[in-house]
């Protein structure tokens, strides 16, 4: 008998928990029609993503008031046994509200532009959210 993981749907509580615990994400969006999935530092505050930006694809997404994929994961690197996945759907933003901006930019949010020009703040408001975890089977670790 073989022996399989587990497969576990994820409350919001515990994805929110998950994604607290990794610090890249990836955003999908839609440009020019076609589906888009773009690599992202974020942060989870006050139960919504946010992450930097500088201007071009994210930042046009946001300011357009689209709706907006984020996706994190974590997996098993000697095994493929454990696992979560979180994604999250919702209408990403710029944060421009001063008082806003001067909360999220105390956040230990890291640029991905080393020359620090990811000077934009975007975050995603959830409106849904769902993750997956997997287990390994009883008895095996």
């Amino acid at each position: 008998m073989t022996l399989r993981p587990a497969m576990y749907d994820l409350t919001p509580d515990e994805c929110l928990r998950f994604l607290k615990s990794v610090p890249v994400g990836r955003v999908g969006v839609t440009m020019d029609a076609l589906p888009s999935v773009l690599p992202v530092n974020f942060v989870v505050h006050d139960g919504t993503i946010v992450f930097r930006t500088v201007p071009g694809t994210k930042l046009d997404a946001a300011t357009a008031g689209m709706v907006v994929a984020f996706e994190a994961d974590q997996y098993g690197i000697d095994s493929d046994a454990w696992g979560w996945s979180v994604l999250v759907r919702g209408v990403a933003e710029e944060i421009t509200d001063r008082s806003e901006l001067q909360i999220v930019q105390s956040l230990p949010l890291v640029s991905w532009a080393f020359d620090g020009s990811a000077d934009r703040y975007i975050k995603i408001a959830r409106t849904m959210i769902s993750g997956r975890r997997i287990v390994p089977p009883e008895g095996v670790t």
